[in-house]
């Protein structure tokens, strides 16, 4: 495909930070590749390098974060010749492409959820997406119902299902006066906790326990957006252990 005018739109959910949501690639050094990287949503773009291969057509740009909260997250890429709009939750970013060409040229199969091994070392890198997505739609094209009429051809369907399985995860709600108090286990060398957490607020207690026989204590906290954890020793000359990340 060769194209003036170009309009991508899907919604997706994913409970992880990587992935490939969709990318396609022509011989003349155009691409496209929307993606998560870092629990945020990239686009990059390239009409094409001419025969010397002097005009750097390459175009990043990033927006959003948290994204793997597996909630539902819409995106919609309208284009232009050179001219992008990015709209990611109904929030516009408006923004050129580098070079000076205006058509992408799409020559080889366009792919969702993934990227075809071509054996350049960027398809290596790049996680194929897990998670749920639906109501894709490339260029006026109903891409999800096409998919599950089998109306696709070519097409490569892996391990897919037209369903959205949910994750079997409890998630807590604290109101910041509310506490979770569990028994501790007596006789252990090792304490071990592991947890997910999301939060607006740039401070706060995430975990607190006291050691036995007064040895010591344990906090886990949120200081100015930064996890930090205190150990203190009672019996050790270095009593007090802090950790920032």
């Amino acid at each position: 495909m060769k194209t003036l005018k170009d309009v991508i739109s899907l919604k997706f959910k994913t409970s992880e930070s990587e992935g490939v949501i969709f990318h396609g690639e022509g011989q003349q050094g155009d691409y496209i590749t929307l993606e998560l990287k870092k629990a945020k949503l990239v686009l990059n773009l390239n009409l094409g390098i001419n025969q010397l291969g002097s005009i750097f057509g390459h175009t990043s740009v990033t927006t959003g974060s948290l994204l793997d909260d597996h909630h539902w997250h819409s995106i919609i890429i309208e284009r232009h010749g050179r001219n992008i709009n990015l709209t990611l939750d109904r929030h516009m970013q408006h923004f050129r492409t580098n070079g000076e060409f205006d058509y992408l040229d799409l020559d080889y199969e366009i792919t969702f959820g993934g990227m075809p091994f071509s054996g350049k070392p960027s398809s290596n890198s790049r996680k194929n997406f897990k998670g749920c997505m639906e109501s894709i739609n490339y260029n006026g094209n109903n891409i999800t119902d096409l998919a599950k009429r089998k109306k696709l051809e070519p097409s490569n369907v892996g391990n897919l299902s037209f369903s959205c399985v949910e994750p079997h995860t409890v998630p807590v709600f604290f109101n910041a006066t509310s506490y979770l108090e569990v028994p501790g286990r007596p006789s252990q060398d090792v304490f071990s906790v592991s947890f997910l957490f999301r939060t607006w607020n740039p401070n706060g207690l995430l975990l607190f326990s006291n050691f036995a026989d007064d040895l010591g204590n344990v906090e886990i906290d949120i200081n100015e957006g930064k996890v930090s954890v205190h150990i203190n020793v009672t019996q050790v000359k270095k009593n007090r252990i802090d950790i920032s990340s």
